[in-house]
Order: C-alpha cells, then structure tokens, then sequence
C-alpha cells in the first residue's frame, strides 16, 4: 500500500474492516486514490477480483480506477472486477441472465413516446391548467421511476400538481402503449435498466463480497433500492455531502445524510487534507458552505505551502463587456488552453464567452449543454446503423422518417407499422420487397376511443399521381407504402433517399464503411441542410452565412470524430453499444474549456473563471421556485470554486443591454465576504 503515497487519513479508511463504511471525500482529498486502495486491500486479503463490484457516476471514472489496479497487479485481475455505472453494470448483469433487452438512449425512447402521444386529441381541458405537452411528460416519468416508486405514477403527478388529474386517463393509456411497445421489442432506456435489474434481483443474487460506490452523495432513491436489494456483505461509499448537486435528476442527499442510521455498525470516515486548491481558494468554498447545514462535521486542511493570489472579484456594467474582457484577458494568461476553464450556472452564458473567443482566435470545448450523441446529425447515423442490426427497431426508424418535409413523428409510426405489415414482420422486406397481396397497409387494429383521445381508427390512401415528375424506380412507386396521405412531393423524395440508402447498406458490414457511406448520402444531405439552415436562422428569419459556416464545420468535425471512433471496431453491435452507454462522456476539440457547474464536477484546472454571479442567474431563482433549493444551489456554486487550483476569477455585471435587465450580484458574493452584506 506504500506504492499509493496515502497519507494516514485515507490508509486508514483504505485498511478499514469489511462492513458498512462511508468516506466523506471532500473535493481534492484523493478519493480516487483511496478507492483504488481500497480496492488493492480486498485483493491482497485474498478476495476474488470477481466478487467486487465497483460503481462510479461515469464509466470513464470505473475505466480510470482499474487501469490504477492493473498497474499494481495486472491487467487480468482488474479485467475481472465488475465495475461501471448502476446502468453499464446492470445492463451487463441482465445480459449475463440472458435477457433480451436493446438498450435505447432516453432521448430514441421520447421520439417513440411522443409518436403515441402526439395522435391523442384533447377535447375536454380543465380551465385550471393545460395537459402536460409529451417531452415534459416522458420526463416526469423518468423523474418518478427514479424517486418514488412505492405509489402509482398518475397519483405521484397529481401531488404535485392537482389539476392533471383531469388528463390522467389519457396519460395512464399512453403509458399503457409505450410500456407495451418497448415490451414487445426488447426496448429499456436507462432508467428501465435499474428496474429491470431491481426486479430480477427478487429471485437472482450475486455474491459480492464488498461494493464500493464512488459520488455516493449523488445516488438516487431506485439506485438506493438496487444496492440494498444486491445484499451486500459490505459497502464502502465514497461522496461528498457539499457536492450533491443531482437533485434535479432524483439524487437524494438523505441518502448519504442517513447512512449511519440506516446501518448501525456503519463506520464514518473523512478525508481532510486538499491536495488541490491554494489556501485562499479553499477559504472562500468554505466560507459559501458553511452556509448550509452541517451533516457530517470536517475541517479541512491545505496541504499546498505555496501563498498564491486571493480569488478576485470583476465587476462590469454589462453583461457583454464582461465577455469581452475575460476573452481579451485569457488570451494574455501564461497557462494552457486546457489548463483554463470558463463556468457557468445556466447555458445561455456560454454562447456569450464562446463567440468572444472566437473573436481572439482562441479554441474552446464546450460541455455540459447538447451531449455528442444527442445532436440530430449524431443520432441519424446510429439510428441508420441500428436498423442495419435491427430491421425492425420502431425508434431508429421513426427517428430518422420523422425528417421528411410534412411527415412528423405520428405519421412515421404509422410508415413504419405499414412496412412491417408489407414485410410480413422485416420492415426492409416491406420497403424493398412489399407483398403485394397487401392493398392498403395502413388499415388500424386500435379501436376509436373518444375518451382517451383516440379518433382516426384507419387511414384513406392517397393516390401516387402526386409525385408525378419526380425520377423515383417504378418499384418504387409500386409500394402501397407511400399512398400515406400526408405524404406530400418532398416528403416521398425524402423517403426515397431513404430507401436508396438502405439498398446499398445491406451490403456494408464495417462500421467505419458504413459510417463514410451514409455521409455521402442523399438522404444526409438533406439532413445537414435542415440542420445547418435551423442552426443559421436569425430572429428575422435571414440566414447568417457566418452562422451557416460554423454549422456545417462543426457537423463535418462530429462526422470525422464518429468516423475515428468507429476505426476500432469491426462488430457493429459492440461499436453501437459501446457508443449508446459511454458515448456521452466523449470530449470534443481541445482548448479553453466551457463548462455547466455540473459538467465541471471531478475535473480541476490551473485558472478557473466564474462567471454571471448575479441574484437571479446563481442562484437561479427560477429553478428554485420550481422545486429546487438554495442549498443545492450553494453546494453548485461550492463545486465550481473547488475547482480551481491556482487562480480564481468570479465575475458578474449589472445589466443586460438586449434584455434591458438590470442585475444585482449573488448572496454567495456576499457569503463569500467579496462584497458587503445587505
């Protein structure tokens, strides 16, 4: 243990005894460095590598941990330690159980949702309140599966707001649907992972001797039941209650405030000595915190001896000029690119201080908005490699016909249904080789059912002669397909491409092939225009040629990156899930980095800016009017100092010149003592 330079604190919780113990690791304490011991403990007490199971918040944490371990022991022994998120381990122990399940991104599960939803028609509304529109619906969904379970989800929505008890039953029937769909094609998104896997383990056990848990702080209360129901003979969970900052997304910080209570024999540890921040940095964060309840008590201690420069306050008159500044005054900073970073509460301050560095010719990588794999571009050419896999996938195909001028998600479904009919069960059979029997394939099996909004119970074909003109294959137009009457001209010359594309793919088997193919296509083609045009729009309606040029380079650049990563594969389905379950934690081009609060968590940078700290925007009082809580929003603004090693720059202005808003600065400033209290 001697080799990990630990010092007394953490060889202390590395070595503790098998049982249930908690480590509060405060930012900068070497939590990671404790973990990886602890976990070199368990080997040399003679554990099985296979009997520990290791749970970080993102698989390149779990990634990073056993390449520590194989450089201690070796590649096979950190090769057989089960460790990964709760979903990417889930998944992998459903598959070992030989479930049939085909993971979907959340966001391929809402196009699906939302195809439902949108055919329901509401004809009675209760004056107090509007139905909840399909996105904000699905997301409540996910909401409830991770927080409360134990009640139903229409009585969970109606506490929180009464007055949708009126569209319940539309919604418990849309429901009904989509949980049905997503049975009957194998489909689970993340969130149906750790169900699923709470479910199997009622009459399946997997003898762990120890679990670790890393950012125990943010665990939510579906991944609270799923470590109990794994009976574990010991835990040991490593978090920080000042960096739970997930509430929005069903973390619990009870979780780890009540895990002394929970577990009675529970030993609790704390870390105190910060390897990472000067002492003036630090001073500040804990100034900010102490604001908050205190659950376990720590009093940490700087361990760097170096004086550095006290965190500075920047103040300016508007909201632009502040931009402009901080841009001018990295561009004249002495360290790195990537040694910088720009933070923020809300987004919308990115777009500011990303243009700005643009002007100065200066790179920057933004996260924490829009993932890689949650672009439009990105998604299409997944989608296209899923139904390669997968003719049938109702989400990938859906997500990319939905594109077609006129078509929309409803009528998607409703090609895709009338494929699968042509097809007799292979929707490619159905595009390319229809049965021909088939003269109107677009007859409904669903019963009008006025009450749940259902109405249009069969469809009247439409007549081919609308596409006069158009150069399609007599095969083509032969398919009863694209009667569809909301096919319109453009739509049927979209859906063209598609089945052009698709004539060739069913050659290709590399994904790296396949990937250049489809960028060359038709059918992208007219894909990166829509987007790129979206993308370049102006309030005005005009295009700028400016914003048109960025759109297309940056599309281009996600292409090649897709490109390089698919290089490594030649199985297109490890490629795919490999994709779909650590996609989002790929960086994109080096420089200065741009990152949301809670993409910043766990990372550390020699120069750190802070920026838009005014009442309003941090906290965000919006959010907190909406359910959310200054304490959280303290413990934000606690994680974005503390990432800050050397220098500190926090910055707000006192009006928006474009929204004529005039601002006040954050009571963390005046927490903090950088501006007097009022």
């Amino acid at each position: 243990m001697a080799s990990l330079n630990l010092n007394e604190e953490q060889q202390k919780a590395a070595t503790c005894p098998l049982g249930y113990n908690l480590i509060i690791a405060s930012a900068g304490t070497g939590k990671t460095s404790t973990i990886v011991a602890r976990i070199a403990h368990l080997l040399k007490q003679n554990i099985d590598p296979k009997e520990i199971l290791l749970l970080t918040f993102t698989n390149k944490a779990a990634s990073e941990m056993l390449s520590r371990i194989a450089s201690i022991f070796d590649d096979k022994v950190a090769k057989n330690i089960q460790a990964g998120t709760f979903h990417s381990i889930s998944y992998k122990l459903l598959k070992s159980l030989d479930k049939k399940i085909m993971l979907k991104q959340p966001s391929e599960l809402k196009t699906l949702f939302k195809s439902i939803y949108e055919k329901r028609v509401f004809l009675n509304r209760d004056e107090r309140s509007k139905p909840y529109d399909g996105s904000y619906l699905y997301d409540s969904y996910s909401l409830y599966l991770n927080t409360k379970q134990e009640e139903s989800f229409t009585t969970w929505l109606c506490e929180k707001n009464e007055s949708q008890e009126f569209y319940c039953e539309i919604y418990e029937d849309v429901f009904e649907e989509f949980n049905e769909l997503k049975k009957q094609y194998g489909y689970v998104n993340f969130d149906d992972l750790l169900v699923l896997m709470l479910e199997n383990l009622k009459t399946n056990h997997f003898d762990f001797k120890e679990i670790l848990v890393d950012e125990y702080q943010d665990t939510n209360p579906l991944q609270g039941k799923l470590l109990d129901a794994f009976s574990p003979k010991s835990l040991f969970c490593v978090g920080d209650y000042d960096q739970s900052i997930y509430a929005f997304n069903g973390s619990d910080i009870s979780i780890i405030s009540t895990f002394a209570k929970r577990y009675p024999s529970a030993k609790v540890f704390t870390l105190r000595k910060n390897y990472r921040s000067l002492s003036p940095i630090l001073d500040l964060a804990s100034k900010v915190i102490e604001n908050n309840e205190r659950i376990y008590e720590k009093n940490l201690e700087v361990m760097r001896e170096e004086k550095g420069m006290p965190p500075k306050l920047l103040v300016f008159d508007e909201l632009f000029t502040q931009y402009q500044y901080l841009s001018e005054q990295i561009s004249n900073s002495k360290n790195e690119h990537e040694q910088i970073a720009v933070i923020y509460r809300n987004n919308a301050s990115a777009d500011g201080i990303e243009a700005n560095l643009r002007e100065y010719d200066i790179p920057s990588n933004r996260k924490g908005g829009m993932s890689f794999f949650d672009s439009l571009e990105v998604k299409f050419f997944l989608n296209s490699l899923t139904l390669i896999l997968n003719h049938n996938d109702m989400m990938a195909f859906i997500s990319i016909i939905e594109y077609g001028n006129g078509i929309g998600k409803a009528s998607a479904k409703d090609i895709f249904d009338a494929l699968i009919k042509l097809g007799n069960g292979d929707l490619l059979q159905g595009l390319l080789n229809p049965n021909k029997d088939i003269k109107n394939p677009y007859e409904k099996t669903r019963q009008r059912n006025i009450q749940l909004g259902l109405f249009d119970d069969f469809l009247e074909l439409g007549s081919v002669s609308k596409f006069k003109g158009l150069n399609f294959e007599e095969k083509f137009l032969a398919n009863p397909v694209i009667k569809h009457p909301k096919l319109n001209p453009k739509g049927a010359k979209y859906f063209y491409d598609f089945y052009l594309l698709f004539q060739d793919l069913k050659k290709l088997k590399n994904p790296s092939s396949i990937i250049k193919h489809i960028s060359t296509s038709d059918i992208f083609n007219d894909i990166l225009k829509q987007l790129c045009t979206k993308r370049a729009t102006q309030k005005d309606g005009s295009i700028n040629p400016n914003a048109l040029e960025l759109a297309q380079s940056r599309i281009s650049a996600k292409v090649v990156l897709l490109q390089n990563l698919s290089k490594h594969y030649t199985d297109l389905n490890k490629f795919l899930n490999s994709m779909i379950l650590g996609g989002s934690e790929l960086s994109g081009t080096k420089g200065v980095n741009l990152l949301s609060i809670h993409a910043s968590k766990g990372l550390e940078f020699k120069e750190v800016y802070i920026i838009d700290i005014m009442q309003g925007r941090f906290p965000n009082l919006k959010l907190i009017s909406k359910g959310g809580s200054l304490e959280e929003e303290r413990r934000l603004f606690y994680v974005g100092v503390t990432r800050a090693k050397d220098e500190l720059y926090l910055s707000y202005a006192k009006y928006d010149k474009i929204k004529k808003q005039d601002f006040v600065p954050s009571i963390f400033l005046q927490e903090a003592g950088l501006i007097a209290k009022k």
